[in-house]
Protein backbone atom coordinates (compact mmCIF):
# COMPACT_ATOMS: atom_id res chain seq x y z
CA UNK A 1 0.00 0.00 0.00
CA UNK A 2 3.34 2.42 0.71
CA UNK A 3 4.86 1.84 -2.37
CA UNK A 4 1.55 2.10 -4.26
CA UNK A 5 0.35 5.54 -2.46
CA UNK A 6 3.76 6.70 -3.92
CA UNK A 7 3.90 5.74 -7.30
CA UNK A 8 0.37 7.28 -7.37
CA UNK A 9 1.52 10.83 -6.29
CA UNK A 10 4.86 11.16 -4.51
CA UNK A 11 3.58 14.63 -3.96
CA UNK A 12 1.03 13.68 -1.39
CA UNK A 13 2.24 10.35 -0.53
CA UNK A 14 3.67 9.40 2.65
CA UNK A 15 7.48 10.23 2.67
CA UNK A 16 9.43 12.49 4.58
CA UNK A 17 10.71 15.96 2.82
CA UNK A 18 13.64 15.38 1.81
CA UNK A 19 12.34 12.23 -0.22
CA UNK A 20 9.80 14.64 -1.61
CA UNK A 21 12.35 17.50 -2.57
CA UNK A 22 14.85 15.29 -3.95
CA UNK A 23 12.02 13.38 -6.45
CA UNK A 24 11.10 17.16 -7.67
CA UNK A 25 13.78 17.99 -8.68
CA UNK A 26 14.63 14.94 -10.46
CA UNK A 27 11.19 15.08 -12.19
CA UNK A 28 12.64 18.51 -13.40
CA UNK A 29 15.87 17.21 -14.44
CA UNK A 30 14.62 14.60 -16.58
CA UNK A 31 11.58 16.28 -18.05
CA UNK A 32 13.38 20.11 -18.71
CA UNK A 33 16.68 19.20 -17.73
CA UNK A 34 17.98 22.66 -19.59
CA UNK A 35 16.22 24.63 -17.13
CA UNK A 36 17.71 22.87 -14.37
CA UNK A 37 19.58 25.94 -12.16
CA UNK A 38 21.49 26.83 -8.76
CA UNK A 39 17.78 27.43 -7.68
CA UNK A 40 16.44 24.17 -7.99
CA UNK A 41 18.83 22.84 -5.43
CA UNK A 42 17.82 25.32 -2.83
CA UNK A 43 14.35 23.23 -1.82
CA UNK A 44 16.34 20.09 -1.10
CA UNK A 45 19.40 21.90 0.88
CA UNK A 46 16.24 23.06 2.97
CA UNK A 47 15.06 20.29 3.75
CA UNK A 48 18.14 18.35 4.46
CA UNK A 49 19.66 17.09 2.09
CA UNK A 50 23.18 16.65 1.81
CA UNK A 51 25.35 17.58 -0.95
CA UNK A 52 26.37 14.44 -1.26
CA UNK A 53 23.05 12.95 -1.62
CA UNK A 54 21.85 15.28 -4.06
CA UNK A 55 24.82 13.85 -6.01
CA UNK A 56 24.01 10.91 -5.71
CA UNK A 57 20.63 11.20 -6.96
CA UNK A 58 21.98 13.15 -10.05
CA UNK A 59 24.07 10.20 -10.95
CA UNK A 60 21.34 7.62 -10.34
CA UNK A 61 18.74 9.92 -12.76
CA UNK A 62 21.42 10.27 -15.11
CA UNK A 63 22.21 6.81 -15.46
CA UNK A 64 18.50 5.66 -15.57
CA UNK A 65 17.68 8.43 -18.22
CA UNK A 66 20.23 7.28 -20.23
CA UNK A 67 19.46 3.71 -20.16
CA UNK A 68 15.84 4.84 -20.89
CA UNK A 69 16.26 7.08 -23.93
CA UNK A 70 18.71 4.21 -24.98
CA UNK A 71 16.42 1.31 -24.34
CA UNK A 72 13.71 3.54 -26.63
CA UNK A 73 15.60 4.02 -29.49
CA UNK A 74 16.53 0.34 -29.68
CA UNK A 75 12.82 -0.07 -29.55
CA UNK A 76 13.69 -3.41 -26.55
CA UNK A 77 10.98 -5.15 -25.83
CA UNK A 78 9.04 -4.50 -22.43
CA UNK A 79 9.13 -7.68 -20.33
CA UNK A 80 5.93 -8.74 -18.24
CA UNK A 81 5.75 -8.23 -14.45
CA UNK A 82 5.41 -11.90 -13.87
CA UNK A 83 8.95 -12.48 -15.79
CA UNK A 84 10.54 -9.71 -14.20
CA UNK A 85 9.54 -10.79 -10.84
CA UNK A 86 11.31 -14.35 -12.22
CA UNK A 87 14.38 -12.68 -13.43
CA UNK A 88 14.74 -10.72 -9.91
CA UNK A 89 14.93 -14.20 -7.69
CA UNK A 90 17.90 -15.02 -10.19
CA UNK A 91 19.52 -12.15 -10.11
CA UNK A 92 19.26 -12.16 -6.32
CA UNK A 93 20.19 -15.16 -5.97
CA UNK A 94 23.20 -15.55 -9.14
CA UNK A 95 24.00 -12.29 -9.33
CA UNK A 96 24.45 -10.31 -12.72
CA UNK A 97 26.73 -12.54 -14.23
Amino acid sequence: MFVKSVLDDWRSGPIDQKLRATLGFLEKLTLAPGEIGRDDIAPMRKAGVSDQAIEDAIYVCTYFNTIDRIVDSLDFEVLSSETFAQRAGNFLREGYL
